[in-house]
């Protein structure tokens, strides 16, 4: 693991790190904070996903989490969307190809090699962060935004008993039924729609995967809300399965950052009283 960058904030350490994948064949970055602690501690993660286009630098330097998560004591992990390089394939539209990993495994040619960061979040990257940060890995909550809270919804319905916690900003919950997903998933895992289901929150609920309680925000002037995120479905489908949904509608507030980082606060402190030892 190589660190390319370290700044201390809020009496802990922001870094940003590069290593290589054996499971995406390419060189790896994320970046992780760290807070003050003290010695010989294991603190509890939680880990964001971003959206399109998104790498790990977006919620680093826009998602003003430090001050909350030195607050609770909670270490923040931040890894990119997608593998890339230039031996990586990639495509001209902006939701698909690099930047656009969706968070599941290729089985269509070409994206197969490189592009599987389901196992790359649920494996790889876990097993790394558990040998090299003071992280306690009993102690685990994920979120994300947009094709990032796709994920998070996603990997914490696959994974309940890794993730004691599970939120979500303007994620898209129903992939399977929305144009962003229903391009990634046929283009990523090909036309037979069966495949899709384990990558669709809404489809996995419907299927029986549980989790004790979910925590959702959007904007309500969020461009996406209707055609893309449609969190009504989510509502829906977790009414059905009794899953204790907070759904939470912003009034006035839109797709991006200044819209997460209002909220990332609220959302570090509801995951930290759920991973307390």
């Amino acid at each position: 693991m190589e660190r390319l960058s370290s700044n201390k904030a809020h009496g802990g350490v922001q870094g940003v790190y590069r290593h290589a994948s054996a499971v995406t064949g390419t060189a790896m970055t994320f970046s992780a904070f760290v807070p003050e602690h003290e010695p010989g501690a294991r603190l509890p993660v939680l880990w964001y996903l971003s959206g399109l286009t998104c790498t790990h630098a977006n919620v680093t330097e826009k998602g003003e989490y430090r001050a909350a998560c030195a607050k609770h004591c909670v270490i923040l992990i931040a890894p990119d969307t997608s593998p890339r390089g230039p031996g990586v394939p990639d495509d001209e539209a902006y939701d698909f190809g690099q930047g656009a990993g969706f968070y599941l495994d290729a089985t269509q040619e070409p994206w197969s090699t490189h592009f599987r960061m389901r196992a790359y979040i649920e494996q790889e990257l876990p097993a790394l962060i558990g040998a090299e940060f003071p992280a306690d890995m009993t102690r685990q909550g994920i979120t994300g935004h947009s094709m990032g809270g796709h994920g998070a919804l996603t990997i914490g319905l696959r994974n309940p008993d890794r993730f004691r916690s599970v939120s979500a900003f303007s994620p898209i919950v129903a992939p399977s039924q929305v144009p962003w997903g229903q391009k990634a998933l046929a283009g990523y895992l090909g036309r037979n729609e069966a495949g899709w289901r384990e990558y669709d929150a809404v489809a996995l609920i419907e299927e029986g995967a549980r989790l004790p309680e979910l925590l959702i925000d959007t904007g309500t002037s969020d461009p996406f809300l209707e055609k893309e995120l449609r969190p009504d479905l989510l509502a829906t489908a977790c009414g059905k399965a009794g899953i204790a949904l907070t759904q939470r509608l912003q009034p006035g507030y839109d797709h991006s950052y200044y819209f997460v980082s209002t909220f990332l606060g609220d959302h570090i402190a509801w995951h930290a009283e759920r991973l307390k030892a």
